[in-house]
């Protein structure tokens, strides 16, 4: 069989694996394949920006002409029906077999459906890809009040866009706490207030009973959220943004490991030989913590196409970066680095009520994550030290970011 590498994805990280097998001298052919039929995207924008403006178009990873010169055929707006692993063919929904002598699964997440009488009234909406971000622009241009369903990264982002837009926004979340699941306490609490202070009611410990449609509407629009509670929170659109899935579907149909999400190694392959898979979709060993995981940001997928491009071509390939993630709302730059598992003490860092401050996470004496808001280069350095296996002292951090980084030279690395 000629070399034929074919990528079934085409978001951060499967643009990156592409263009990372040209940087390391892949010559065969290269194709990658997309439901989307936009040319890909880049996605965090789609939560912010996309939405301020009407006429604001996505923005791309790479113009065409980039396609053109490496070689790499884009097959857009097509779906892959199914893959065999034995005969290394897929089928597209068209009809049309692609053989293959590699594989790579990028087919990331699907956002978690909201289980609730009238969850499929018009006016519901789910972020994903740019059609969504489109409609939702659309949708929410004359609206007055927004109801965001969760409170994540997602719909957080989504508040608090709408609310500097003018609209009315309600928050609701299930747990006790805003990012309850991704960050500490403190910067939970602070997130909270600054929502808030941006005019956002925040309904935590709330749970959704139904979502009501317009009396007579014969389109079925909504009208209102019901809370658990039985409150009606008035609604000209819904946003539901209560986490993801990973897109298992073909890998499950082709019989490949799949255990929150389709399993990989330390290189990115798969149960299955010549396939290999990465970000969103894919649970992996984590070397820093012992654990396998799943993560869902930009850096971990084009990271892992880094690390999968080089085990593609056989060469030696094990992925250990460290994870860090962010999150732009309104005015807050949160940022993340690490994973905190384990924490049995913080420590923070600047003035937490003017909004800009730094929490190093300690497990014993050992940092294993830090997180930021407004504080850019503090998380720079938190992601050095982490890199570093180096641990600051607390009187290290109460001197401030000069005294990390005379800290982090001292260890031998670069601040």
């Amino acid at each position: 069989m000629d070399e034929h590498i074919i990528i079934i994805g085409a978001g951060h990280g499967g643009v990156q694996a592409a263009t990372s097998l040209r940087e390391e001298g892949y010559q065969g052919a290269l194709t990658l394949v997309s439901a989307d039929p936009e040319l890909p995207y880049h996605k965090p924008p789609l939560s912010k920006t996309f939405l301020k403006a009407q006429d604001a178009a996505p923005q791309i990873l790479k113009a065409q002409m980039f396609y053109d010169a490496q070689n790499i055929a884009l097959r857009l707006g097509s779906t892959v029906a199914s893959i065999d692993p034995t005969a290394r063919t897929l089928t597209l929904e068209d009809g049309a077999t692609l053989a293959w002598s590699k594989l790579l699964l990028a087919t990331g997440a699907r956002p978690r459906r909201l289980a609730v009488p009238g969850s499929e009234l018009d006016g519901v909406f789910y972020l994903r890809e740019c059609a969504d971000a489109r409609l939702l622009r659309e949708r929410t241009a004359a609206a007055g009040d927004v109801v965001v369903i969760g409170g994540g990264f997602i719909g957080l982002e989504v508040a608090a866009t709408m609310a500097m837009s003018g609209k009315r926004v309600t928050v609701v979340e299930a747990a006790d706490r805003l990012l309850g699941r991704a960050v500490s306490a403190p910067v939970s609490s602070h997130m909270r207030a600054y929502h808030e202070g941006l005019g956002i009611r925040v309904l935590t410990r709330t749970g959704v009973r139904q979502i009501s449609g317009q009396d007579g509407d014969q389109d079925g629009g909504v009208r209102a959220v019901v809370t658990d509670a039985g409150e009606a929170i008035p609604a000209d659109a819904v946003l539901v943004g209560i986490g993801a899935e990973p897109d298992t579907r073909l890998a499950e149909a082709a019989g490949i490991l799949c255990d929150n999400g389709i399993r990989v190694d330390a290189a990115c392959r798969t149960s299955a030989p010549g396939i290999f898979a990465i970000g969103d979709c894919v649970s992996f060993p984590h070397q820093a913590s012992g654990r396998v995981l799943r993560l869902e940001s930009v850096q971990n997928a084009t990271d892992q196409a880094r690390c999968a491009a080089k085990a593609m071509l056989g060469r030696p390939a094990d992925f250990d970066a460290v994870a860090w993630f962010w999150s732009d709302q309104g005015e807050r730059k949160l940022q993340m680095a690490g994973l905190a598992f384990d924490i049995d003490r913080q420590v923070l860092s600047g003035d937490l009520d003017a909004g800009a401050f730094a929490v190093f996470l300690f497990s014993g004496e050992r940092l294993v994550a830090l997180e930021t808001v407004n504080r850019p280069g503090e998380h720079m350095l938190g992601r050095r030290m982490l890199a570093a296996g180096f641990s600051p002292t607390d009187a290290q951090i109460a001197e401030g970011p000069a005294a990390l980084k005379a800290a982090l030279a001292a260890h031998g690395m670069s601040p």
